[in-house]
């Protein structure tokens, strides 16, 4: 089965972790591409590029302002994202809750069998 294009895929934007440390640095607020190049250290090209791919996605959205382009998430876009990975949490919630399950009763066992190891006091 072909892969689908970068460009129209938001699941594969985000597949590049350059692309979702941008993500994360405009969730705060908008930035233009020197703050973001700066806050990142990352090269204004690569930047460029990797923006031009999250807006293509719809991820982020541009605004001009004089000849600044601005650049902010676009949460609409990021939820249909969140809600998938959201599922996987049921699964993870139910892994931890056995290894806790396991981790005290192993700990229950080992105070019951370290008490009636222990010689009594008498009194």
């Amino acid at each position: 089965m072909a892969r689908a294009a970068t460009t129209s895929d938001a699941f594969n934007a985000i597949a590049e972790p350059r692309r979702r440390q941008i993500l994360l640095f405009l969730a705060d607020r908008e930035y233009s591409v020197n703050e973001i190049v700066d806050g990142l250290r990352v090269d204004q090209p690569s930047v460029s590029k990797h923006l031009r791919v999250l807006r293509d996605t719809g991820l982020v959205r541009m605004r001009c302002s004089g000849r600044q382009k601005l650049y902010r998430t676009n949460a609409e876009s990021i939820r249909p994202l969140h809600e998938w990975a959201s599922e996987f949490e049921r699964y993870w919630t139910h892994q931890l809750l056995r290894v806790k399950d396991r981790a005290e009763k192993k700990a229950a066992s080992r105070a019951a069998s370290s008490d009636s190891s222990s010689p009594k006091k008498e009194e």
